[in-house]
């Protein structure tokens, strides 16, 4: 699983610790750790509360683009 640059970028963007969205969606700063380092594959649910903290959409923070076939 690669690394959630995007989840990263759009927390920082709202000026927000791993800490603070953790408490936003309640988890902990170890499950939103895990999720921008790609090792932890959150639930839908838990998806669309980042989503919500974060006034974005699930293609914006979640969709993997694809590898072109070569």
């Amino acid at each position: 699983m690669a690394k959630n640059l995007k989840l990263k970028a759009a927390r920082a963007e709202k000026d927000m610790t791993q800490s603070d969205l953790a408490a936003a969606v309640g988890v902990s700063r170890q499950t939103i750790h895990a999720i921008e380092k790609g090792e932890y594959n959150p639930t839908i649910r838990l998806c669309r509360a980042i989503c919500r903290a974060l006034d974005k959409t699930l293609d914006e923070l979640f969709w993997e683009e694809e590898e072109a076939e070569q």
